[in-house]
């Protein structure tokens, strides 16, 4: 049986584990992710659109000035790709996103089973929690950047403007706005981060006691180690 201090320790590593596995549930369901400011001119009217959108579905709704409003819509993501490149980055950053769920929820039976366990094998200790953490950490912040690129760099929020409707020209003003469903997935960093940190914590402390454990047969002396 463990000792009160691993229990304690895993049990913790194992709880922030279960927060991230459930938060990444979160981003994945949700479609707050970010919300995009398009306007379009031309000779006869000017055309606000406002999108907002997750992984997979949105909303958008536009307004002509001296116009009509368009109310809100709601639309498919994946429906409104019509560019390689930004479909394959979509792709890419929601398969990323699954890995680190499985990740988190491995790192969660690990962490679990060391706290009531002391498995024989390494990778099933402290080794396999760091290397779960470490794989859905990684995923998490190339999720944040390859989002990042694609509604900046790619214009995604264009691109589904362009396809919602036939806007008179390219915009000539676009603002993006990132929602807490991109944002919140820092504390999923973070959580994974303070997982590891507590893991090695007890690694050290469990160094420091081996250590202190050897120094009286190290201390004693050589007639008494004879006998």
């Amino acid at each position: 049986m463990p000792s009160k201090r691993k229990s304690l320790m895993f049990a913790s590593a194992s709880f922030f584990s279960i927060c991230s596995f459930v938060i990444i549930c979160l981003v994945l369901a949700t479609k707050n992710w970010v919300s995009s400011t398009i306007s379009f001119t031309s000779e006869t009217a000017n055309t606000t659109m406002l999108f907002t959108y997750g992984l997979f579905e949105g909303q958008w709704s536009a307004t002509v000035v001296n116009g009509i409003a368009i109310p809100e819509t709601s639309f498919q993501v994946e429906d409104l790709m019509n560019n390689g490149t930004v479909k394959s980055i979509h792709i890419l950053i929601i398969i990323l996103l699954v890995f680190s769920l499985l990740s988190s929820f491995l790192s969660a039976g690990f962490t679990c089973y060391n706290s009531v366990s002391n498995p024989y094998q390494t990778f099933l200790g402290p080794v396999g929690a760091y290397t779960w953490n470490s794989i859905s950490g990684i995923c998490i912040i190339l999720t944040l950047i390859l989002f990042a690129v694609n509604v900046e760099a790619n214009e995604l929020s264009v691109q589904l403007a362009l396809k919602t409707t036939s806007p008179p020209s390219r915009p000539y003003k676009l603002s993006n706005s990132y929602g807490y469903s991109y944002w919140i997935m820092l504390l999923i960093f973070l959580l994974h981060a303070a997982t590891i940190i507590i893991v090695v914590f007890y690694q050290k402390a469990r160094y420091s006691k081996r250590i202190e454990q050897e120094r009286p047969m190290e201390s004693a002396p050589k007639d008494g180690i004879l006998f």
